[in-house]
């Protein structure tokens, strides 16, 4: 039987949430990728045991994840009642979300209350769980009132199946308005899930500041970019990648020579510090304390590995930053 290491709280550092009273741990766990019905469910019971045993609390899974969607929530929620049972429960964060294509007709997608409500519903019982600690709006809906939808995420906070409240995927703008909103109806947004990295520096547009000037936290998914910001593209596309699956999201032809070389620029830049790519792409996110904990995801317990030895350099020095910047621009 898994008895978690009790060293594990001394080998993490906990970051506060915005202006809440919650510390997430500085690097999450995803669960987008090798986590579904077509991936080896003991790999993904071994990570989300070693994760925790690293002193990664917190686990952000949605509706849609698999593939097939939902099938991670399925077999997360396997994990949790093989692994965490009890009071267990209460050393995670475990977040879901709902915005993306889910079932067929007109209720199975975006950000209408019937949808969010039923979708929420579902997630709880595939993970066989009372209440989730963070549910998100997983994008915006341009034909729903945004009021609406944030009803929504007030009435799963009501009824008790979430603690908190999130955004993820909204802009600057659509982020402003729904705060204001959620702020009228007496409730807090938590934590918004940009896609932020090195190649994506759209957050740094006005969202980070909407953000910061209204006491929300940041948790940027895709740090590496669908796996670019590391060495695994710099001979070509491995047969066994996330650009050379089917169902990823990851597509070939962004792989190109222009960004492969922006990859060897910034690897000896990497090399200088004593750090892999991938490890320097999320101490780069980290170096801020704005950014509350990065979203990774993984596909071995030794890339998960790897990827946590980034907490322990982020500090970085002008020249690094000017040098980083100008590979990137």
């Amino acid at each position: 039987m898994y008895q978690p290491s009790k060293e594990r709280y001394e080998k993490m550092n906990y970051r506060r949430c915005g202006n809440s009273g919650l510390m997430l741990p500085e690097i999450s766990l995803g669960l987008w990728h090798n986590f579904g019905g077509v991936d080896v469910f003991e790999n993904a019971r071994s990570m989300v045991r070693f994760a925790f045993d690293q002193g990664v609390t917190h686990f952000d899974l949605a509706n849609n994840y698999g593939p097939p969607p939902g099938s991670a929530e399925e077999n997360f929620g396997r994990i949790l009642a093989k692994d965490f049972p009890g009071y267990l429960r209460d050393e995670l964060i475990i977040s879901t979300k709902a915005g993306y294509r889910m079932w067929p007709g007109p209720y199975g997608e975006w950000g209408s209350k019937k949808y969010l409500i039923s979708s929420l519903d579902q997630s709880l019982k595939r993970m066989k769980l009372d209440y989730v600690d963070i549910f998100y709006s997983h994008r915006p809906d341009p034909n729903t009132p945004l009021e609406e939808t944030m009803g929504a995420l007030v009435q799963a906070l009501d009824s008790g199946k979430a603690l908190y409240v999130g955004l993820s995927n909204y802009d600057a703008e659509q982020t402003r308005l729904a705060l204001d909103i959620l702020e009228e109806m007496g409730v807090s947004c938590l934590i918004h899930q940009p896609k932020y990295s090195m190649f994506v520096r759209d957050p740094e547009e006005g969202l980070l500041d909407v953000l910061r000037e209204n006491g929300v936290g940041c948790i940027p998914f895709s740090p590496l970019a669908q796996g670019l910001l590391t060495d695994r593209y710099l001979h070509g596309i491995p047969a066994d990648s996330r650009a050379a699956k089917s169902h990823g999201f990851l597509h070939p032809e962004e792989v190109s020579e222009h960004r492969i070389s922006q990859v060897r620029a910034l690897k000896s830049i990497a090399d200088a510090r004593e750090q892999s790519i991938s490890q320097l792409a999320i101490a780069w996110l980290l170096r801020t304390s704005q950014i509350t904990t990065v979203l990774i995801g993984a596909s071995s317990v030794d890339q998960l590995s790897n990827n946590l030895k980034s907490m322990q350099n982020t500090l970085f020095s002008p020249e690094e930053l000017m040098a980083i910047d100008n590979i990137l621009t």
